[in-house]
């Protein structure tokens, strides 16, 4: 099932970003690598980032989200996990 994560970056969020980009990417990639990843990246109004990840559970997204570098490291202060449905593309 996928999942939408929505990360909100914090008051030092940018600046944190930086620093912990590369511990993020190593998080996700084991994902990528399972065609787990179907988009990610920042909001390109510094606001966070959105990531589309496929889960088993909501359970699982979220303490995957919790878990996240950006997270834990304070680059995100707020993150929501929703279930999400693709019907484009096909």
């Amino acid at each position: 099932m996928k999942f939408v994560i929505l990360g909100y970056d914090g008051p030092e969020g940018e600046a944190k970003r930086k620093i912990h980009r590369p511990a993020h990417l190593a998080n996700l990639e084991p994902l990528a690598q399972q065609g787990r990843v179907v988009l990610a990246g920042p909001l390109t109004d510094k606001a966070g980032s959105l990531l589309v990840l496929e889960f088993e559970t909501q359970a699982d997204a979220e303490q995957f989200a919790r878990q996240d570098p950006y997270t834990v490291h304070g680059v995100f202060e707020r993150i929501e996990v929703h279930p999400f449905m693709q019907v484009l593309p096909k």
